[in-house]
């Protein structure tokens, strides 16, 4: 009778929790599929609000890659091995995503050729360029920081929340795809959701450093969104990786003018 009692509470958790989550780790990391089926729209739209925990996760293991590294390696050399596995665990999708939007948005003469080049796979002069610069800043601002534990935890997670925030409050400019189902499917809910998970993390890691962090990622991910709307009809799935990385950045530039001030 016990365990019977417990099934809808199982079952409850499942669909409000463990399944979207599961659909945003596996969406967003290298991890390997836990559901042997696909995901419902309604599930996809639910692990929107789930973006930012996968950040934390990600976080947690960069942080506890960068304890072990920095025993037997120098500082710059354990900043670029950081970075290195930071791309790896997400399959370089937000980089690929950032590397298309600089063609796309910048090599196109109208909205339709600028969808058309973020869907080509060829990489032009504004990517090499973009992701050049990308990196490097990245890298420096890892290498900068005496103690970068607090970053490494707090800017996968409001990346993460910054493609939230992109998802469910801007129009998503294609008819079909991926990108599609996550916008028609999340709503107030997931945004209340990610954002609580976004803010609890960021002020229990950095404090007050952390929260000015989260306000300007919120602030910067509205800039970016219109930016990418004067130039498309709506969102694709590149401009939410573009708003991953560039967040990410701008969270990294945040804690080293902290750490410096």
């Amino acid at each position: 009778m016990e365990r019977k009692s417990r099934e809808p509470e199982i079952r409850n958790w499942n669909s409000s929790i463990g399944i979207p989550f599961l659909a945003a780790l596996q969406f967003l990391t290298i991890a390997p599929p836990l559901i042997r089926r696909p995901f419902t729209m309604t599930e996809l739209g639910a692990a929107v609000g789930h973006f930012p925990l996968v950040g934390v996760l990600l976080g947690l293991v960069l942080v506890g890659l960068r304890a072990g590294l920095r025993i037997i390696l120098p500082g710059n050399v354990t900043a670029a091995l950081v970075l290195a596995v930071w791309i790896i665990l997400t399959g370089a999708l937000h980089l690929d995503g950032f590397l298309d939007t600089c063609d796309g948005l910048f090599g196109g003469a109208t909205a339709e050729d600028r969808l058309r080049i973020l869907r080509d796979e060829q990489v032009g002069a504004f990517a090499v360029a973009g992701g050049v610069a990308l990196l490097l800043v990245k890298y420096a601002a890892l290498a900068a920081l005496p103690d970068y534990t607090l970053a490494l935890l707090v800017a996968p997670t409001l990346g993460r929340w910054a493609m939230s925030l992109a998802v469910i409050a801007f129009p998503y400019g294609r008819s079909q795809g991926l990108g599609r189902a996550l916008k028609d499917h999340a709503g107030r809910r997931e945004l209340i959701v990610a954002t609580v998970i976004a803010l609890i993390t960021a002020g229990i890691a950095s404090g007050w450093l952390g929260l000015a962090a989260a306000a300007l990622v919120a602030a910067t991910t509205w800039v970016l969104a219109r930016f990418a709307l004067s130039r498309l009809p709506g969102l694709t799935g590149d401009i939410y990786g573009a708003i991953c990385e560039l967040t990410e950045v701008l969270v990294l530039l945040v804690v080293v003018v902290g750490s410096y001030s």
